[in-house]
């Protein structure tokens, strides 16, 4: 079996399109919309995550604000940036970068958020709407592994309940950003699903629970933790993994979680790394960006969603993605 490689590309560049009509409309309106993103010390990942934020806010026309902490800062202070920035009319959605420094928590600083600002759903009260399939925002990644699915299985004919109804959806890993919220969207849709973590790999191995999946989602941050005696032959696989190595060349580039080049000869359909789940991940921070300029204008969540272009909620995606055959 020669798996279709599934275009991230292509569906950010769909999806850009709708957002791009959303923010036109937006400042015809006069409804202010600005992206600030919050970065605690230099951190190679997150780094060139804002690089790539930055570039896209300024073709999509949305102002984009880097707040910018020493590493040394202390918790209080970081709190004190965020707050400044929730009262900031021009500031529709925050983004704190992770990962932070040892020394401060986390969820000390994601609890300052506003919630109707707080488009990570990183804010208990969104991560909470969340968990109950109510969501206020869908985290950028978790959705955007959902939205390639959707997408794919549109552009093969198959019936997105019908699929999910059947199908074991399998997570690996349970980061708060990205394996807690895919397990829930996979509940959304009523599937069954499984997450699984580190110590699975480290004692029965991941294998044990990997190969039952129809939909094997990777997000574990360890680089080609998954090989070809990992999966089924029919599963549709999403490697959400970024994982940064230095070539012969001296020069950096980005690895997934799946060893492509092994499981892509088996599996039915896959993404790569990079050029899978990231570009459409990138566009799907600013569609929040919208969606949270909507509800600070007064809108309902439900009223916000059904504003945009595309007026699918966040959890579902509908447009076009193209297929590529993987040699």
């Amino acid at each position: 079996m020669s798996a279709q490689v599934i275009d991230g590309r292509a569906a950010a560049h769909s999806l850009k399109e709708g957002v791009a009509s959303d923010v036109a409309r937006l400042k015809a309106e006069g409804t202010g919309i600005g992206l600030a993103t919050v970065v605690v010390g230099e951190e190679y990942g997150s780094a060139a995550y804002e690089r790539r934020l930055t570039r896209l806010a300024a073709e999509l026309g949305v102002v984009h604000r880097r707040c910018t902490v020493p590493a040394t800062a202390s918790q209080d202070e970081v709190v004190e940036v965020v707050r400044g920035l929730n009262t900031d009319p021009e500031v529709s959605g925050i983004l704190v970068l992770r990962p932070l420094p040892s020394h401060i928590d986390e969820s000390a600083v994601f609890r300052a958020i506003d919630p109707r600002k707080d488009i990570e759903a990183v804010h208990p009260e969104n991560a909470g709407l969340l968990a109950l399939g109510v969501p206020r925002f869908v985290p950028s990644t978790a959705a955007s592994v959902f939205h390639l699915l959707d997408t794919w299985l549109d552009s093969v004919g198959e019936n997105r309940a019908d699929f999910y109804h059947r199908s074991l959806i399998v997570v690996v890993g349970r980061s708060n950003n990205v394996g807690k919220p895919a397990t829930s969207l996979g509940y959304q849709r009523q599937a069954t699903v499984e997450s699984v973590d580190e110590w699975a790999d480290r004692t029965t191995g991941v294998g044990r629970r990997t190969r039952w999946a129809d939909v094997l989602i990777v997000a574990a941050g360890k680089a080609g933790l998954i090989k070809a005696e990992h999966v089924s032959e029919n599963a549709v696989v999403i490697d959400v993994g970024i994982n940064p190595q230095t070539g012969a060349d001296g020069r950096v580039h980005m690895v997934g979680d799946v060893d492509f080049a092994s499981v892509a000869p088996r599996v039915r359909a896959i993404t790569p790394v990079p050029g899978g789940v990231g570009p459409v991940t990138d566009v799907w921070l600013l569609r929040n960006t919208v969606l949270a300029a909507r509800i600070l204008s007064g809108m309902t969540s439900d009223e916000a969603a059904c504003s945009l272009t595309d007026p699918i909620p966040a959890t579902v995606g509908v447009s076009a993605l193209s297929l590529q055959e993987a040699s």
